[in-house]
């Protein structure tokens, strides 16, 4: 059997590496790996160059990015994505098609994978965003799929209100949570050194996405967290950087400009890669922004998320969240509510709704117990009947 595993991003393939891992060790399958999106953009890094170090053979390439990030532009590279997916597939055939979450790259190859009758597994789909268009395009890709894993029984209930039917829908909790539990994360000496930086009173991981369908531009949004950060002391802010989304090129460039500004208190990285990214998580005051990182990873480290505007709502969340809205009122004061003692003293340790760090090998058990050349063309499942 051929199982072909998509990455269009850093975050993605992270997140998809212990499934990577577990899927290569099996001697009846045959891994794929096909890269595609922002892995192939110098500007974002050219982060396949992670994958390859990593010892895994990219078995297809596929150029899709244009050099801008308006509307138009987005629309025109999932064109030229399904362009190269045609080929790319064609050559390929695998016998099933992974993909993770609700970018617009997998909406493109979703589409493709459709048209030519591959079999798409879906991970981490039944998920609610509503400040993002993510959303529908997460539930797009869910009805292109044939196989589903969901992070919470509640999310897995709503794949099924969409249609699918519930013997092809799987709880496997939260994928990212396998690198939690697998990864020997770095000591708080190790990790200053290997950021060259040593760490403050405060500290801060800020993630921030654009929210594509939230009322208050993205800029807007950024430059009042950085006027709510210019007033913070003793406190030094880790931003990792936009993907190639939307206003991600503006959400990048004030982030350069402000570090550059302001290095004493900020630093910046294209791409952290899973283990600095979780090992730089542990050590922080609280994760800041609107990253889905902040509301499945942080809450097991029990560390404090200052979730800002809607990009995230609708996801279930632990009780170390804050959300507030993108203004510098609402986010001055989670800002001063995470650094509260009584705050913190109520949270309790390790609360994780997202599963216990076992996805990878609760999806591989799935696939070990099916035959993916058997698969038909799917059939509505009405819960009403």
């Amino acid at each position: 059997m051929k199982i072909c595993v998509a990455t269009g991003t850093r975050a993605e393939y992270g997140l998809l590496k212990p499934l990577i891992d577990k899927i290569s060790q099996e001697e009846r399958w045959q891994l794929q790996v096909l890269v595609t999106g922002a892995h192939l953009s110098p500007e974002f890094g050219l982060t396949f160059q992670e994958i390859v170090k990593d010892g895994i053979s990219i078995d297809a390439k596929v150029e899709m990015l244009l050099s801008s990030d308006s509307s138009g532009s987005i629309v025109k590279s999932m064109g030229l994505g399904m362009i190269g997916f045609a080929d790319a597939l064609t050559n390929l055939l695998p016998d099933l098609l992974v993909i993770l979450g609700d970018r617009y790259e997998m909406l493109a190859l979703a589409s493709s994978a459709l048209i030519l009758k591959i079999p798409i597994a879906h991970v981490h789909g039944g998920e609610v965003t509503e400040g993002a268009y993510d959303d529908a395009i997460r539930h797009s890709i869910t009805k292109m799929s044939h196989l589903h894993f969901a992070a919470t029984e509640v999310y897995r209930k709503r794949i099924i209100q969409l249609g699918e039917n519930p013997s092809t829908v799987f709880t496997v909790g939260a994928i990212g949570l396998d690198n939690v539990r697998l990864l020997n994360l770095l000591s708080r000496k190790d990790l200053e050194t290997k950021i060259g930086v040593a760490l403050k009173k405060y500290n801060y991981l800020v993630t921030f996405h654009p929210p594509t369908l939230d009322t208050v531009p993205a800029q807007v949004q950024l430059e009042n967290l950085l006027s709510v950060i210019d007033e913070q002391e003793d406190s030094l802010f880790i931003f990792t950087k936009a993907n190639a989304d939307t206003d991600g090129r503006i959400i990048n460039e004030i982030i350069d400009r402000y570090v550059e500004r302001n290095s004493q208190k900020a630093m910046s990285f294209t791409s952290m890669g899973q283990l600095l990214y979780l090992s730089t998580m542990q050590y922080v005051t609280a994760v800041v922004g609107n990253s889905s990182s902040g509301i499945v990873e942080a809450p097991y480290f029990k560390v404090p998320t200052i979730n800002i505007g809607n990009r995230q709502k609708g996801r279930i969340q632990a009780s170390t969240i804050v959300n507030c809205q993108p203004t510098i009122d609402s986010i001055n004061k989670v800002f001063s509510l995470v650094k509260d003692v009584r705050f913190l003293n109520e949270l309790p340790t390790n609360e994780s709704l997202f599963g216990d760090g076992s996805a990878s090998e609760q999806i591989v058990k799935v696939f070990k117990e099916l035959n993916f050349k058997s698969f038909q063309a799917k059939s509505f499942f009405d819960t009403q009947v």
